[in-house]
């Protein structure tokens, strides 16, 4: 079970909610400071005083007062005009974290919402309501508000939600689920909106699966150095001293650890090859500068995990509303772009790995790791798909976040398209996810051609392990299927928790 305070949420809270349905729960503590700001924005009310977004319109509207007798209309009003997103829905776990990130934040209580507010939105997680949000609508400056006013349209009783499965109108979701649909006070329907929630899910996922691929691109790409008889001179932490990135002097810290033991990286200690091609040469600052990309995207993220980015918000012990730009997704938007690039880049040098083991004259293997050259191809053409992965990877790893169209009639004239740049990581992540997973079954492959020299500490057992999955390419068969095993070998982890009980942890 998961209390949320507002204050100590983390990335693998999120994950645990997300994915694997933990129940979560408002600390008691939160909910006194709930009350508090909830009761001085009623005092405010009561007293007559003008608030943004409590008695007044939102963006270029803000200096149209609305009377006491329409405050709550106001609020449902808000979440109907901005539920206006489109495309495909977002996926549950998405969801979920968005939902989970909204209700921890209003429990910081800044928000000046009542604790009814971040009970139901627990109720919704805790019965499995996910409300249907679709994909496209944010730009990611006064929040997410398209999408979380979808979210909040399935409290109130409508829009649409999935339950057990079925896509469902709102009503009928809370109805079948025991739920009863939430009653917005003043100032809600707005604080269900206002925030970052959407793109910093976004992040959370990109987060929790780029831990998984700077992992696996170590060990993989130690396979594929084994393979082409690259040298482990390049490892040598003496280089490490005297260029002291983070990430570098972790990388090599994995391959010492891969390789150690390996007969076949002993068997060319001496031969006549100068040096190996940047692709192998250069693996500890490729990855590790991705690493130290990893830590600064992480730190942003997570940053926001446990952030008030409503607006305005409530300090009822100095007595201040103050209206300011927390719900600006620009710190999500770098993060996610940053991460973006880097893990762009790690694809590049896998697919540059995977064209070496296949044409590489200086490597001593044969043409596309072909048994019978000309009758077969061999994974000819899988570094065609590796090439095209990454051809759409630079392109999606062009940072939306240098680009802004204002809104609100101008009023909102610069944004973070924050939610972009967390859309276009999700797809990065899955692309790199299969350039690996060819990279793994090529590397295989060539590793069967350095028999009987065995290999690493680390890579030998990685060997046996997939080849009770995908045997070695003996002659041209449907390569599809090889891809997908090892691309849902190593999207679920398994590869890297097995090794890790073995070996220790892969740093990242």
């Amino acid at each position: 079970m998961i209390y949320i305070n507002g204050e100590s949420l983390t990335i693998e809270d999120v994950i645990s909610v997300s994915r694997e349905y933990l129940p979560v729960v408002l600390s008691p503590e939160a909910h006194l400071k709930m009350e508090a700001s909830r009761n001085y924005i009623e005092q405010i009310i009561s007293e007559g005083s003008t608030v943004y977004g409590v008695n007044t319109g939102l963006g270029k509207l803000r200096n149209i007062t609305i009377s006491k007798e329409e405050l709550r209309t106001l609020q449902y009003n808000l979440l109907k005009s901005h539920s206006c997103g489109a495309g495909e829905p977002l996926e549950e776990e998405i969801v979920r974290s968005a939902m989970l990130l909204r209700a921890n934040t209003l429990a910081k209580g800044y928000s000046g919402v009542r604790p009814d507010v971040v009970y139901k939105l627990l109720e919704l997680l805790n019965n499995k309501v996910t409300p249907f949000v679709p994909e496209q609508g944010s730009v990611g400056a006064s929040g997410d508000l398209a999408p979380l006013a979808h979210i909040g349209l399935t409290l109130i009783g409508e829009g649409k939600a999935f339950y057990n499965g079925e896509l469902l109108p709102g009503n009928e979701a809370l109805l079948r689920a025991g739920i009863e649909p939430l009653k917005l006070e003043p100032k809600e329907g707005l604080s269900l909106i206002n925030g970052t929630q959407i793109m910093t899910a976004l992040g959370v996922k990109a987060i929790a699966d780029s831990m998984i691929l700077l992992k696996l691109s170590d060990i993989i790409g130690a396979i594929s150095l084994e393979a082409i008889l690259a040298t482990d001179t390049v490892f040598n932490e003496l280089l490490y001293r005297v260029r002291p990135y983070r990430g570098q002097k972790v990388t090599a810290e994995n391959f010492r650890k891969l390789l150690y033991d390996s007969e076949i990286v002993s068997s060319h200690k001496s031969c006549s090859r100068v040096q190996d091609p940047y692709s192998f040469r250069c693996i500890p600052q490729v990855h590790g500068i991705v690493k130290d990309a990893f830590k600064f995207s992480r730190n942003l993220i997570e940053i926001e995990l446990n952030a008030s980015n409503d607006n305005p918000l409530v300090f009822p012990e100095e007595k201040l509303v103050l209206s300011g730009g927390n719900f600006h997704g620009q710190p999500l938007a770098f993060a996610l772009n940053a991460l973006s690039i880097a893990l762009c880049y790690l694809g590049n040098i896998s697919e540059r790995r995977i064209d070496k083991l296949l044409s590489f004259s200086e490597g001593g293997l044969p043409a596309f790791l072909s048994a019978q050259d000309g009758l077969n191809s061999g994974f000819m053409i899988a570094q065609y798909t590796a090439a095209s992965l990454c051809n759409e990877n630079k392109i999606l790893a062009y940072p939306g976040s240098v680009d802004s169209i204002p809104t609100s009639g101008g009023y909102e004239d610069l944004v973070s398209m924050g939610t972009t740049a967390g859309r276009f990581a999700k797809k990065i992540i899955e692309n790199l996810f299969y350039i690996l997973a060819i990279e793994l079954v090529v590397a295989l492959q060539a590793l069967d051609f350095r028999k009987p020299l065995k290999p690493g500490a680390g890579t030998r057992l990685i060997y046996s392990w997939v080849r009770e999955e995908i045997p070695p390419l003996n002659g041209d068969r449907f390569i599809y299927s090889d891809i997908q095993k090892a691309f849902k070998m190593l999207k679920s982890g398994v590869l890297i928790k097995d090794l890790e009980k073995e070996l220790g942890e892969i740093l990242i």
